[in-house]
């Protein structure tokens, strides 16, 4: 999976590897007595609460980093869609009205990756350079079950139930996959909220269409970003013609099955990886030039795999890097601006071959942790993200250094969904598309591209747009000619020619 470095927090500020953009544990929240309902648990205002039955009561949105024109609510959904008239959770939801009202067409919902984000902050992120978008539309967030969970989680899920590296054989396998058996156990048994089990993307589907309803919309039309696009999925395979317009933005296919978008993403790395190569080559700032960037860097994982490196992180304590641990997360695909992060990898890689592998110990060591808590992954491996068994792990590794031989191994993402305790609520399996309408994707063709482009190719007529350079989530990140073909889709529900690109911006 493609691996992004962000601050070494396990806060607000985000997961330290992004498998698909993974959202951040917050500090949970004291749990509910027994004897407090649901919605006050979760902070429901009376008024919302009361107006559940007749539509959302909407006024102004907390904190001052809204815009001013936002207006919130808040509506009420069951932690179990088998059980509606069982325990509920509130979601919290946030609307810019269109701009241009008497041409209205209706409703854009975004639905937010991680999982975990928080579609709001999305919202406030995006505003304005949705404005062209927003002429026509009401733009709407909601802050998926996800959330609630990160926010109310015990500490007991925070923990890691091991620290994470590839398994050399089948003892070993079965070794990790008591060790997360034992951590989702003792994470299900401290829940309070009733949401362990009921975290996957079907479930998330339907409060989407909880949304729908409590809009008064007939049909919506949708932006899906990162892990967003397996809630996407979801919906489109329940409610296919409750779907005006669906537009993909670095989406995960998790209808083919994880292992796939692994496939296709090693590739991309290895191709980004070369450009590396070139760039050490010609540049005498790089602390490898003058050598085979390539050679030094695989003779360093071989020679990690034989004899770890042992680390210490201030943050994540003692460990050691193995060769995997590097292939993993020691290289990210996006170089920074001008190929500034690119300097900083070759001397943590020149450091490390001579024993010092202190410029990828909080980053490997963060994820060989933040990987295998038991909360964070209650929110994937209930939409399959693991695999079947020691068989299957085996098959995809075999597939994966094949295709990569930088990079290739086993997925950290899957491996900690070993042990999952309870049945896959959203197993991987076809997508059935009568009824749906053409979709747009749009991806970076230095990450995430072949990962939409897997996703829209399903749905007849549908047209990805290729992003020629780095990035993830093009229109959080403001990129105006991916924005520009959404809004005249999302508009007109005319997608753009086949193979178009947009050059870096």
């Amino acid at each position: 999976m493609t691996t992004t470095k962000r601050r070494h927090s396990l806060g607000r500020t985000g997961w330290l590897v992004i498998g698909m953009t993974a959202a951040a544990l917050a500090g949970t929240t004291p749990a509910a007595s027994a004897g407090t309902t649901p919605a006050a648990s979760a902070g429901t205002t009376p008024a919302a609460s009361a107006a559940r039955d007749d539509g959302p009561t909407w006024g102004d949105c907390a904190g001052k980093d809204a815009p001013q024109d936002m207006r919130c609510a808040a509506i009420e959904v069951p932690v179990d869609w088998s059980r509606p008239d069982g325990p509920k959770i509130t979601l919290k939801l946030a609307r810019l009205p269109a701009t241009e009202p008497r041409h209205r067409i209706g409703g854009v919902l975004g639905i937010p990756g991680g999982p975990g984000a928080k579609g709001i902050d999305d919202l406030k992120r995006a505003a304005t350079d949705l404005t062209d978008l927003r002429r026509r539309f009401d733009l709407v967030a909601y802050d998926p079950r996800t959330t609630v969970w990160r926010d109310r989680m015990p500490a007991v899920c925070k923990q890691p139930g091991t620290t994470l590296r590839e398994p050399r054989d089948r003892k070993e396998y079965a070794a990790l996959t008591m060790a997360m058996t034992r951590a989702f156990k003792a994470c299900r048994e401290a829940d309070r909220t009733g949401l362990f089990g009921h975290l996957d993307s079907l479930s998330a589907a339907r409060d989407m269409e909880a949304v729908r309803k409590a809009l008064g919309e007939e049909r919506l039309s949708f932006m899906a970003n990162s892990y967003g696009g397996v809630p996407a999925a979801a919906y489109a395979r329940l409610f296919p013609r409750r779907i005006r317009a669906m537009y993909l933005d670095g989406t995960i296919n998790q209808v083919n099955g994880w292992p796939d978008q692994a496939l296709r993403a090693l590739p991309v790395i290895e191709k980004v990886f070369a450009g590396f190569t070139r760039w050490c080559a010609t540049t005498s700032a790089c602390a490898l030039h003058g050598q085979d960037a390539g050679k030094v860097w695989r003779r360093l994982v071989r020679d990690a795999d034989r004899r770890p490196i042992p680390v210490t992180s201030v943050r994540f304590g003692e460990g050691e890097l193995t060769g995997w641990h590097l292939k993993s997360f020691g290289f990210a695909t996006d170089p920074g601006p001008g190929n500034s992060r690119w300097p900083a990898f070759a001397e943590a890689v020149d450091r490390a071959r001579r024993g010092d592998g202190s410029g990828f110990a909080d980053f490997a060591l963060g994820n060989a942790q933040v990987w295998t808590m038991p909360g964070m992954l209650a929110m994937t491996c209930g939409d399959d993200r693991g695999y079947a068994g020691y068989t299957e792990f085996q098959a995809f590794r075999r597939k994966a250094r094949k295709v990569s031989p930088d990079f290739g191994g086993a997925g950290f993402d899957a491996l900690g969904c070993a042990g999952w305790p309870l049945p896959v609520a959203n197993p991987s399996r076809p997508l059935p598309v009568r009824g749906l309408p053409p979709f747009l994707g749009a991806g970076s063709t230095w990450g995430d591209y072949a990962w939409t482009e897997s996703f829209t190719r399903l749905v007849p007529g549908s047209v990805t747009v290729a992003y020629d350079g780095p990035g993830h989530v093009l229109y959080l990140s403001g990129k105006k000619c991916p924005i520009r073909y959404a809004t005249r889709y999302l508009t007109d529900l005319t997608p753009p020619a086949p193979g178009t690109v947009c050059p870096a911006e």
